[in-house]
């Protein structure tokens, strides 16, 4: 399985990107479109996300003021089969949609790694609708 974990803090990414690669997933790393221009945020297709087969964004790695909804929208306009989770440290996530077209798994709290793993479980699997871990 490969994953592409986007973050806005490096340290938290890493973290998260060691403890996939401890579980055998293959990570690909981005800071988000806080950091670097983003092809999901003008509505084009992202290379990276092309590439894995779950996405793990965090709800700040947008840096916008929507707290990330623009951006979830976004990954699920342009990937609707594609299972996404979305840390969020310390936030409520009460705009997040765990059923229909823009689902995703929310992981809210301290992403360990065995939560991580847990959440990426959740939302490559069948199940829905996704509940929040």
């Amino acid at each position: 399985m490969r994953a592409l974990v986007v973050h806005h803090d490096i340290d938290m990414a890493d973290q998260e990107t060691a403890s996939l690669r401890r579980r055998g997933i293959e990570v690909e790393q981005c800071w988000g479109p806080e950091y670097h221009s983003c092809p999901v945020m003008r509505g084009e297709p992202c290379a990276a996300a092309e590439r894995a087969d779950v996405l793990v964004y965090d709800v700040l790695a947008t840096g916008e003021s929507d707290g990330g909804r623009s951006l979830v929208d976004g990954l699920r306009d342009l990937y609707p089969d594609k299972p996404v989770v979305l840390t969020a440290s310390g936030m409520e996530l009460d705009w997040v949609e765990t059923e229909g077209p823009h689902r995703v798994v929310p992981l809210v709290g301290v992403p360990t790694g065995e939560r991580l793993a847990e959440a990426i479980e959740l939302a490559t699997s069948d199940a829905s609708p996704r509940p929040t871990i």
